[in-house]
């Protein structure tokens, strides 16, 4: 879908208009079958997720902390019933009670499908920014694409580290602010944590954004898309949680609840991605920053979308 370039700056009275721009992009890039097999192969990561996050930020916090954090979080997301489901497998993949070589094949498919989910991301935004893939792409390209999803893992990591110790602190000065100043300091510490929130959440996307596709991108671009995003992903998680918690979709499955439940929550989370990532794509051509393929063959200096 073509977007006509315009080099006049960014005004805030041209929002709307990039908001309507953005859903016909959005729209026309079927976002919900994008949105499902990222979802499916999550689904797939999560295992391997788990082991890393943990074991890499219970390195410094403690495993036994970062679990609970963990399950507090999926549980205000996804309900208490799915939060003890992958509690259990939290637990399960802590079993150190295997051969030395089980270990090593062990840790080799965790690799593998922990960066599944990014993999699979990234080849979504390479799709909804109009990349075409490098037919010269080989065994190569696809372990570098696997090194370049296990960075971004290691990023959450640390993001979520800096998250932890963050709410920590905020939570521990609540009761001296109780005892100590007015009632309405209070909901500047909340303010805070919220704005804490976005900002993780906004250099997270700005990495993606920057980094995941094969794109050559501008900061600035970059973080205009990633500041919309976050402000889009953070109240929508909101939302999601006020859903999960009423509708309680994955009764209807039984035993499966817990893995539809998390297959939908991807899937809405990436529809919100996707969202930005058309937002950044839109703005980025209308205001001549362009999108270029990083490829050698196919980065012939035309923005993406201009032909």
């Amino acid at each position: 879908m073509a977007k006509e370039t315009n080099s006049d700056k960014f005004k805030l009275q041209h929002l709307p208009s990039l908001i309507v721009d953005t859903f016909k992009a959005w729209n026309a890039d079927d976002p919900f079958r994008l949105s499902a097999v990222v979802a499916y192969y999550a689904i797939l990561s999560l295992p391997g997720l788990l082991v890393i996050i943990i074991n890499l930020v219970g390195s410094i916090w403690g495993i036994e902390i970062v679990q609970g954090e963990l399950t507090n979080e999926i549980s205000k997301a996804l309900g208490r019933d799915a939060a003890e489901s992958i509690q259990t497998m939290m637990l399960e993949t802590q079993n150190g009670n295997k051969s030395t070589i089980a270990n090593i094949l062990g840790f080799a498919t965790i690799i593998f499908g922990a960066t599944g989910v990014f993999y699979h991301l990234q080849l979504s935004l390479n799709q909804i920014w109009q990349i075409k893939p490098d037919p010269d792409s080989n065994f190569m390209k696809m372990l570098i694409d696997r090194a370049r999803s296990f960075a971004f893992i290691l990023v959450i990591g640390f993001l979520l580290l800096v998250s932890f110790l963050v709410t920590a602190a905020i939570s521990a000065l609540n009761g001296y602010i109780r005892s100590v100043l007015p009632d309405f300091i209070l909901y500047i510490a909340f303010i805070l944590d919220f704005l804490v929130s976005i900002g993780i959440v906004t250099i997270l996307f700005a990495l993606i954004f920057r980094f995941l596709p094969d794109t050559k991108i501008r900061w600035k671009t970059v973080w205009i898309g990633a500041l919309i995003t976050a402000v889009l992903f953070v109240f929508g998680k909101f939302l999601l949680g006020l859903y999960f918690g009423e509708a309680d979709p994955g009764s209807t499955y039984g035993a499966a609840g817990t893995v539809v439940l998390m297959l939908l929550w991807v899937s809405y989370s990436c529809l919100i991605l996707f969202f930005g990532a058309e937002f950044t794509w839109v703005y980025a051509n209308r205001y001549g920053l362009g999108i270029k393929s990083s490829s050698k063959k196919n980065n012939n200096k035309q923005e993406i979308g201009s032909a």
